[in-house]
């Protein structure tokens, strides 16, 4: 697991040159530009977090140049959880965010029924924004910043303002009661996730238009990608995996949405929190100690992460089926 030569230090390299590459292979993340990074807690979305903390550092080789916040979604009400223990949760959250002095937003999923219907809005581009082009984008930000950097920290008081107003104690308890119900209703675990999605990145796009931010990175690792992408074909959706599983997911209009963690397997991830000691919160999901057949998703999750320890080539095979073939649609003949 370490390397002979210099025990840990080309790992680290290894790891943090993926990701810088990553966002400067694509350029779709221009200088100046407001970055909402959705962390759940979980090692991957922190990894991703700690990340961005480093490539802002003083000392970064090849500084990034983004402004960055960062949202959590509190999903204690499907899971049954008391207002102490969201509470609870949210404390821990809060204490991991404020470390990295990074504007943040704090949000209980029962917001979502507060939001419009959809988040396929109408894009409305201004004529007069001078980043036409990635290079037109650089030196713009490098004429308009005379420090030639960015400095995404806030004061105190604006990050605890963004919190209060999320309170699990200020959320209507009819609301919680109406998410509950709506989950309810419906019968499987399979369908039950299917909506917690759709119902969380709903959450997480209005957010980000709501603040201001025109990107929206998300934590997703190479090996949840792999899951998601045999899960999608089962549930009938294999005309959309190779969007659901590129770098830029842009079906939301004017926010578009970025996985600069696709490249990374779990095992990389852990193993790199493991070693710099990145702090990450377990929170339980609906799929926490539940059977391996009591969803599609957790069936198919299992199936790899199980195959994956005999086969390490797992993971980068299924991976590959859509990127190897050039197209999410031929990919489907590979898996039946």
């Amino acid at each position: 697991m370490y390397c002979k030569k210099c025990k840990m230090g080309c790992f680290k390299e290894h790891f943090v040159h993926k990701f810088r590459a990553m966002l400067g292979k694509n350029r779709i993340i221009f200088p100046g530009e407001k970055v909402l990074l959705a962390v759940s807690g979980g090692s991957s979305s922190c990894a991703m977090l700690n990340q961005v903390q480093e490539g802002l550092g003083q000392n970064a080789h090849k500084k990034l140049r983004f402004k960055p916040g960062i949202v959590y979604i509190d999903e204690g009400c499907l899971l049954g959880q008391s207002t102490e223990k969201r509470q609870k949760t949210m404390a821990q959250i809060n204490s991991l965010f404020k470390m990295t002095g990074f504007p943040h937003h704090i949000i209980p999923l029962e917001m979502v029924l507060n939001l419009p219907p959809s988040v396929l809005e109408p894009v409305h581009l201004a004529t007069d924004d001078p980043a036409g082009s990635y290079k037109e984008a650089v030196d713009h930000f490098m004429q308009s910043s005379p420090v030639h950097s960015v400095d995404p920290r806030v004061d105190r008081s604006e990050l605890s303002a963004l919190t209060d107003a999320t309170n699990p104690q200020l959320i209507a308890e009819a609301q919680t009661q109406t998410l509950q119900e709506l989950f309810s209703r419906v019968k499987t675990l399979t369908a039950k996730e299917d909506l917690l999605h759709t119902l969380r990145r709903h959450l997480l796009v209005s957010t980000a238009r709501t603040e201001g931010y025109s990107k929206l990175m998300l934590g997703e690792n190479c090996t949840r990608l792999a899951v998601k992408l045999l899960a999608n074909i089962a549930l009938g959706r294999g005309a959309q995996l190779s969007v659901d599983t590129a770098f830029c997911d842009p079906r939301y209009g004017d926010i578009v949405a970025v996985k600069p963690m696709r490249d990374y397997t779990a095992k990389e991830i852990s193993l790199y929190n493991y070693m710099w000691n990145v702090p990450y919160v377990f929170i339980p999901s609906l799929e926490t100690k539940t059977a391996d057949k009591s969803s599609i998703q957790r069936l198919t999750e299992s199936f790899v992460v199980k195959l994956q320890v005999d086969f390490p080539s797992t993971v980068s095979t299924i991976y590959r089926q859509v990127w190897g073939n050039g197209s999410g649609m031929r990919s489907l003949t590979v898996f039946g």
